[in-house]
């Protein structure tokens, strides 16, 4: 079930993409990269958008 009518995501799924984000930060700080971490970000909020097509379209 979304967190909010706007949007798709769940509260797991934000709470992973909030931690995934705080990664992001301090590896950056580092100066680390990201890309790999930045990827999972993508594949969650992906999961998420097809997730919410598929549910509107039945």
């Amino acid at each position: 079930m979304p967190a909010t009518n706007h949007d798709p995501h769940t509260w797991g799924e934000l709470a992973r993409v909030v931690v995934l984000g705080a990664k992001i930060q301090r590896k950056k700080a580092r100066g680390k990269g990201t890309a790999r971490l930045e990827k999972q970000v993508d594949e969650i909020r992906e999961q998420a958008q097809a997730r919410e097509d598929a549910r509107k379209r039945k």
